[in-house]
Formats: structure tokens, sequence, C-alpha cells
């Protein structure tokens, strides 16, 4: 965890932004000895952003398996692909 006073930041801008993009991390701020604020880069947001969707999506996909949802295997998967791509292939080319 790295922990910065808000001073620093705002004497030494560039120095806290080269230290976010380096470690990838958040940089926790305070002011007058208290947590005040967080900064990061971009990139480091994004990512976490994308974490959190993901996770989202797993926890629905989790919920609605132990709800009772059909589920199938990959190879029911993959055969339904293949119906799809064969039902367009024979559409394209008037294929019957």
């Amino acid at each position: 965890m790295i922990i910065k006073s808000s001073t620093s930041l705002r004497n030494n801008y560039g120095a806290i932004s080269r230290l976010a993009h380096e470690k990838q991390e958040p940089i926790y701020l305070t002011k007058n000895g208290e947590g005040d604020l967080v900064v990061m880069s971009i990139d480091a947001f994004e990512r976490r952003e994308e974490t959190h969707r993901l996770r989202s999506k797993l926890e629905a996909v989790e919920a609605a398996y132990l709800a009772g949802a059909p589920t199938y295997t990959h190879e029911q998967v993959f055969e339904e692909v293949e119906e799809i791509f064969r039902a367009a292939e024979k559409n394209q080319f008037g294929l019957s």
C-alpha cells in the first residue's frame, strides 16, 4: 500500500504520477493525517473496472446456475455453433 500526503501531490505531482504509473496500484492520499483520497493511473483504474465487470458477470452466472438454469457442456456449445455455421453457409451459397 502506498500512502502519501496531499501536500506531496500538490508540491510534486510529477513524482506521484510516475509512481502511480510504475506501481500500477492505488496511492492513498492523506490530509491532516487522515485518509482523504485515492489516486491511480487510468490503466490501473480501467483494469480494476474490467475485473469488477467480469466478477459481476460471474456472480450472475453462478446465481443462475444455483437457481437451476440449464447448463451445457463445451461439446454441446461447439456443436450448436457448428450447426449455426452450416446453416449460414447453406443460406449464403443457396445450398439446401
